[in-house]
């Protein structure tokens, strides 16, 4: 594809108004290959050490195409044989600079966006000598697409991640990534790598991997990275074919393209709804890109990221990813980390699913001597079997090596004899969810572990201060809520009791970051953050169809917020016995804002389903039995509208009512722990800025919760 000469006043409206950018700079040296043959290699450095990654803002880029420029003129007149570009130590590119994009103003600004990061990496195919990516360290996004805009590409195997988040953050791949990863790796493999795969909380993929799917042509050991990989470039220009098995070939584009994104589409719909826009348009453009076009694909991706980039859903998400890389790496409240007890032995309290998540985690993570207990032999060996098994499947998966698969397990242990928990510094109980079974466990273990031990309690909606009441020692005792599947859910609730001291939070704190958790600090009120919200949602559906109200209303009735699940299959998710449990915990202490089901508990003590499943376990309606405990008659039935509005306006009262009682520091903590907790989207922002837009805070309180509200879909 020919690209024009760059220049840079044709971006003058982008250009003027993001003053203040980190400047990514181009440093070029010219390279003599073994062959003779030489090339002019591009190293990207902002000037900061490798904790502050590359990134692409339009000063960076207009620079890269005048630098780009310039070496295509050296091409021209024969001084150079090829071009490549990589990164500053452990780091290539970590993406477009989304700090800056909130100043863009207008469709046409953002549109220029979209063009510039066009015209100055599509010039790496237009160079007039091969152009090369020697990708030395992370690469995400607009970092990826300079090498995918490259003719060749390497990788170093050491990167820690490769990916193209896009439609994660609100936006499509749009500097390319849309366009060329269908026509170098297939669709069904684009198709994981540019929406299947940021909708999985924004997976990465490693360079074994990258490579394999054929995004990179080597990937090659750290110790001589860039020299072998001068080496490749210099084979690649004396002849050397490369092989891309993954290419799209005719059958592909006639025959499977459209219908993977059909399928695509289909199974985009089922999952998130359609209130999202992002993986819809990278649908469209991948679409075009069918064609093997690069010109026209280019086109269809300016004008998807011209949409998107002004629009109001990639404002919310920029809020609530925001939240998740600043605030959530910084939590409020959380005391001075040099307080933070050192952990050499953690204890676990219980043997069951739960515990044994814990016990994977802990050892994986703290890399200490981790022992099991419960009330006998045969759960304990059931247990530390189960975790030996996840063990082993993480090593047949590669994802740990023998020795590590070996050492690991050596540190998993299991006992009924309590005494054996004496020298651990941290407790952990896993039992069940009643007061006077965790004041049983912990009172038991005080007269055995040291007085400077920690102890944890995950409930989930027990004081913890009334766990910890029959303590000689309440100020060692934290709440370190997990959420179900531990190793895959990122928040902890970390509940800070009246009685808990500043080593004991400080610890919590630390041990969480070990963990590679976010914790969000809570005070210790019933539900804490997420699971007082979810009560109070699933409670008003449960009460909708109590009161008459028909099963399909309520469950579709909170569609257009966007909800990773209805309420009734996240009911059915969570369990039963424990969705009811929940309800009565939250009506006992607020029975005039919470409601509590008899319906439900009907439901569960007769191990009732809720949704029926079709053959691939898709939602496919409500079984009988649900149908006929909650009936179809009753008092006040709702229309979808008013059962919306009637949870709106009550989430908005609750979040008012925690903020008050100072549960969490502020409302951006309600929202950080929705969106890693509940799944809340983010292209809503997370909760409150919802709230604020739909016109529930100014229901529930006559005000909002963010000055000036913050901008995003209100999903009507």
């Amino acid at each position: 594809m020919k690209i024009d000469a760059f220049d840079r006043s044709r971006y003058s409206a982008l250009l003027d108004g993001t003053s203040g950018e980190v400047i990514t700079e181009a440093r070029v040296r010219d390279v003599r290959l073994p062959s003779g043959r030489a090339l002019a290699l591009i190293t990207l450095d902002n000037g900061h050490d490798y904790k502050r990654p590359n990134t692409l803002g339009p000063g960076t880029l207009a620079a890269l195409g005048e630098t780009l420029e310039e070496l295509r003129g050296r091409a021209r007149r024969g001084e150079i044989d090829a071009v490549a570009v990589t990164g500053k130590r452990f780091n290539f590119a970590a993406g477009a600079d989304l700090s800056l994009v909130d100043r863009i103003p207008s469709v046409e600004v953002a549109r220029q966006m979209a063009e510039l990061g066009h015209h100055v990496l599509g010039m790496l195919g237009d160079m007039g000598v091969p152009s090369f990516a020697f990708v030395n360290g992370l690469a995400l996004g607009g970092g990826l697409e300079i090498a995918l805009n490259s003719d060749y590409r390497t990788i170093d195997a050491s990167c820690p991640a490769v990916a193209l988040p896009e439609t994660y953050l609100g936006l499509v791949p749009g500097w390319g990534g849309a366009t060329i990863v269908p026509n170098l790796i297939g669709i069904e493999n684009a198709l994981k790598v540019v929406i299947e795969n940021p909708l999985k909380m924004n997976r990465t993929l490693k360079p074994e991997q990258a490579t394999e799917l054929g995004l990179f042509d080597e990937c090659i050991p750290p110790v001589n990275y860039l020299e072998d990989s001068l080496r490749f470039a210099d084979r690649v220009l004396g002849g050397e074919k490369v092989k891309r098995p993954n290419a799209p070939g005719r059958i592909e584009r006639a025959v499977k393209w459209d219908a993977a994104l059909k399928i695509a589409r289909k199974m985009l719909e089922q999952r998130i709804g359609t209130v999202p826009k992002a993986p819809y348009r990278a649908l469209d453009v991948m679409a075009v890109a069918k064609h093997d076009d690069r010109a026209r694909g280019f086109e269809a991706e300016n004008d998807a990221l011209a949409e998107l980039i002004s629009g109001d859903q990639f404002m919310a998400s920029m809020y609530a990813f925001d939240l998740v890389q600043k605030r959530g790496k910084r939590p409020a409240g959380a005391p001075d980390k040099a307080l933070a007890k050192p952990i050499t032995k953690v204890g676990i309290v219980g043997a069951g699913l739960m515990a044994s998540q814990f016990a994977l985690l802990f050892v994986r993570r703290l890399q200490v001597p981790v022992i099991m207990t419960d009330l006998d032999q045969e759960r304990v060996d059931r247990g530390v079997a189960s975790v030996h098994a996840e063990i082993d499947a993480l090593a047949e998966k590669g994802r740990i090596d023998a020795d590590a698969q070996s050492r690991l397990k050596g540190l998993i242990s299991g006992t009924t004899d309590r005494s054996q928990f004496a020298d651990c510094d941290w407790v952990i109980e896993a039992v069940f969810e009643e007061v006077g079974v965790k004041q049983q466990v912990f009172g038991e273990l005080e007269g055995i572990i040291a007085d400077d031990a920690i102890l944890a309690t995950n409930t989930s909606s027990l004081s913890v201060d009334e766990i910890g009441a029959r303590l000689r020692r309440p100020e060692r005792l934290v709440g370190f809520h997990f959420f179900n599947p531990v190793a895959v859910m990122p928040l902890l609730e970390v509940v800070n009791a009246a009685k808990t001291d500043e080593v004991t939070l400080a610890t919590a704190m630390a041990v969480a970051k070990d963990l590679k958790k976010t914790a969000v600090i809570t005070r210790d009120r019933p539900g804490f953050v997420v699971n007082r919200l979810l009560a109070k949602v699933l409670g008003e559906a449960m009460h909708a169809v109590d009161t008459g109200t028909p099963i399909e209303v309520v469950d579709h009735a909170l569609d257009p917020m966007g909800l990773p699940m209805t309420p009734f299959e996240l009911l059915e998710l969570v369990g039963l016995k424990v969705g009811a449990h929940v309800l009565e915990s939250h009506h006992a202490p607020f029975p005039d804002r919470f409601f509590e089901s008899e319906n439900l508990d009907a439901l569960a003590d007769a191990n009732a389903k809720l949704i029926k499943r079709d053959g691939k376990g898709r939602p496919a309606g409500y079984t009988k039995e649900f149908e006929a405990i909650v009936g179809t008659k009753g008092r006040s039935p709702q229309t979808a509208e008013q059962f919306r509005e009637r949870v709106e306006t009550g989430l908005a009262e609750e979040v008012r009512i925690m903020l008050d009682e100072q549960v969490v520091a502020a409302a951006e903590d309600i929202d950080l722990c929705m969106i890693l907790g509940a799944g809340y989207p983010l292209h809503a922002g997370g909760l409150t800025p919802y709230l604020d837009r739909v016109g529930a805070s100014e229901r529930a309180f006559g005000g909002t919760f963010h000055t000036p509200p913050i901008r995003g879909a209100a999903n009507r």
